[in-house]
């Protein structure tokens, strides 16, 4: 019988990791163009982000955030819905991190401040994506239109918060006091000192706690099947008894819970106080990771590791080669964007025509 899908193996791998090599490709090419050997500058970034142990320290500090990001668009697009709010919610889950932390990092103890630290950001974070969520459940709003909006918003809010009320008197710097010393997130290197004095914490290992949990929630609960049942059909779903309007509005909870929580690694693991500006992208890297990812949480660990070995090897090639901007990394991160979301399945008829060929010459 001909085959008209992919199987799991195909859509789960063997697309991703073609659409990755396409990606990487076309940016070795721009390499090539830009005056520098392709292989030689791979060849850096590896051993910068890879090899070199505090080379991956750092790749698994950036990774750790983009794990929260890919988990808050993947969480999304499961029930149907398109977070693209990721960066807002990121940003204002720090607020909620740094009032908390401006409020009581001078009279708890480290066991609580941290706890309150990421129920904090989540908090913040889910409230931020509720009002998305509940416009798309019951007014039928766009959640890519609200979210696009709410990212611009968050970044006003906050830019008005900071300079108005977070900068101390006297200083320059847009940006909150420093936080108390009990608030800083434990650095790995003190169990590791092979990995360097390094921002990469135990935000890593919550990281992969929040993997696990999400990969067990959606395999093997009623509700993660309800989730996904909703993002597949919400028709059916509505008939086998789902109430449609609050699973959206609990996906988009969650969802934004996430991103509030990637801000616990960027601000009480490395800069110990909220800055302008400091989520850096990591909510649109989300979306890139959520896609290549296929929303599994292997391919989510292994996306974020990709991407956050892009920026550390990526910035000490700029530095190696001065041909190669560090915009360039930018432009393979949109490149992975483009053929593992828009053009997700351009090599999909291929694969299959391949499959069935194959089909066929078994049963001759």
């Amino acid at each position: 019988m001909k085959t008209t899908e992919l199987p799991r193996w195909a859509s789960g791998f063997v697309l991703p990791v073609l659409n990755l090599l396409s990606a990487l490709l076309v940016a070795a090419l721009v390499i090539h163009l830009l005056g520098e050997s392709p292989v030689e500058s791979l060849q850096i970034l590896i051993n910068s982000a890879v090899i070199n142990p505090e080379g991956l320290s750092y790749t698994l500090f950036y990774a750790s955030t983009f794990v929260f990001t890919g988990l808050a668009v993947s969480v999304a697009m499961k029930a149907g819905l398109f977070n693209i709010g990721a960066e807002g919610q990121m940003y204002l889950g720090g607020l909620g991190l740094t009032l908390a932390m401006l409020a009581f990092d001078a009279s708890l103890s480290p066991w609580l401040l941290i706890p309150l630290a990421m129920v904090a950001s989540a908090v913040f974070g889910a409230g931020w994506a509720f009002l998305p969520g509940y416009l798309q459940a019951k007014r039928g709003s766009h959640v890519v239109v609200t979210t696009i909006m709410f990212n611009f918003i968050a970044a006003s809010l906050m830019n008005f918060i900071i300079v108005k009320y977070l900068i101390p008197e006297g200083d320059q710097n847009p940006a909150s006091r420093v936080f108390s010393e009990a608030a800083w997130m434990p650095a790995l290197y003190n169990w590791f000192p092979a990995l360097g004095d390094t921002p990469l914490n135990i935000s890593f290992i919550f990281a992969i706690v929040a993997l696990a949990v999400y990969g067990v929630v959606m395999s093997r609960s009623s509700w993660g099947y309800k989730l996904q049942a909703t993002g597949l059909n919400q028709h059916a779903a509505h008939y086998a008894g789902v109430r449609i309007s609050r699973m959206i509005i609990v996906a988009m909870l969650i969802s934004g819970a996430l991103a509030g929580l990637a801000a616990v690694n960027s601000i009480l693991g490395s800069t110990h106080y909220l800055s302008l500006n400091f989520p850096a992208g990591a909510g649109f890297v989300g979306i890139a990771i959520a896609l290549m990812g296929r929303q599994h949480p292997v391919g989510i660990f292994l996306s974020s590791i990709l991407f956050g070995a892009l920026i550390q090897g990526g910035f000490d090639l700029s530095l190696e080669k001065p041909n190669i901007p560090q915009e360039t990394f930018i432009f393979i991160q949109g490149l992975i964007i483009l053929f593992c979301g828009a053009m997700e399945n351009l090599y999909a008829p291929a694969i299959l025509k391949l499959i069935n060929a194959q089909n066929r010459a078994n049963k001759g």
